[in-house]
């Protein structure tokens, strides 16, 4: 049975923004880091990046240590609101035309309200959840490597 599926950016705009969250501390992640762990062409992610910067999700920090930050608490990103950012990035803007009227009428409206309440979902989901999911399942991120304190 075919699956609905999120699209690649948004997929990897929330990979990123839950790798900083979970690794940003004390100092920005670079983008090169993120590339390392979750396998992502950085060229890719640098897009994606100055999006969410844009849209104040993230902050860029300059300079040689600099690198991501969260733009506002993780408890108060949502993945929704992650999601519909990138969408609207994404989405063609010209109507397709050539739309039926059962699908202009019915079948448009019931996919609109099924994406409606997929929204409302995630939108009840925050950077935090995912961030004690990924600490629960013992995801290693920079700050669980071991520190070497031999002098």
């Amino acid at each position: 049975m075919p699956m609905l599926k999120l699209s690649k950016k948004t997929v990897l705009a929330l990979e990123a923004v839950v790798d900083i969250a979970y690794n940003a501390r004390p100092e920005p992640v670079q983008a090169k880091e993120i590339t390392e762990r979750q396998g992502i062409p950085q060229r890719y992610l640098e897009q994606v990046m100055q999006h969410l910067v844009h849209e104040g999700i993230l902050k860029g920090v300059r300079g040689p240590r600099g690198g991501y930050r969260l733009a506002r608490e993780r408890r108060r990103i949502t993945v929704g609101e992650i999601v519909r950012l990138i969408s609207t990035l994404e989405a063609n803007h010209d109507d397709e035309g050539g739309v039926s009227e059962l699908g202009e009428k019915i079948v448009r409206p019931m996919i609109d309200g099924a994406l409606a309440n997929l929204l409302r979902e995630l939108d009840q989901i925050t950077i935090e959840d995912l961030c004690r999911q990924a600490e629960a399942a013992n995801v290693a991120g920079r700050h669980t490597e071991k520190l070497d304190f031999t002098i």
